[in-house]
């Protein structure tokens, strides 16, 4: 066997494709609203990676997973966490990437509003772009959004999604006049 063909052969083998958004949250029970992000990146043929990182229970493994996340090819960081929400805010400080937060309403939480505010009120100097409660699917758009601005392909795909809102609406609206109720502003 060829000795060049056999080193490709190798290369192939040992092949990993590099994440471009890092989902992380706080525990599992998160797992049914920050699953609406990894859809939206799937459907937008983004890869992401999606792991369990506790700002409180595992601190080590929060820095670990916020310092090195650059220098495993990831470009946006996704946070979710309820209650104190201290993830987004922690991540935030030791990394140099964007990092986008997604207050959830946990079960521990004062109506989810603790969240929201615990990861909207960052200090100067360390910001966190922060989505609605339990909006999971925004934050996964907005990294979407964030990579399309310097990947040509990636905006393509966001300009389309856009105008698949667009269309969706107006036909909406299409429907409603065929039901019968008519405003002037369609006339």
């Amino acid at each position: 066997m060829n000795v060049c063909f056999f080193n490709f052969q190798l290369q192939i083998l040992n092949f990993k494709l590099t994440m471009q958004v890092g989902i992380i949250m706080g525990s599992d029970s998160d797992l049914p609203v920050m699953q609406q992000a990894a859809d939206v990146l799937k459907e937008l043929g983004i890869t992401f990676e999606l792991t369990v990182v506790s700002a409180h229970r595992t601190p080590l493994r929060m820095v670990e997973y916020a310092s090195t996340a650059k220098s495993r090819g990831i470009k946006v960081i996704i946070a979710g966490a309820g209650g104190a929400a201290h993830l987004p805010g922690m991540v935030a400080s030791v990394t140099p990437l964007p990092v986008i937060g997604v207050p959830i309403k946990s079960s521990n939480s004062i109506d989810g509003w603790d969240s929201v505010l615990s990861i909207l009120q960052m200090p100067n100097g360390i910001p966190v772009a922060t989505v609605a409660l339990n909006a999971a699917k925004n934050a996964g758009i907005l990294a979407a959004t964030i990579i399309g601005a310097f990947d040509e392909a990636t905006g393509k795909k966001i300009e389309a999604y856009k105008k698949k809102l667009e269309t969706d609406v107006l036909a909406k609206v299409e429907k409603l006049k065929a039901d019968g109720w008519q405003n002037s502003f369609d006339e």
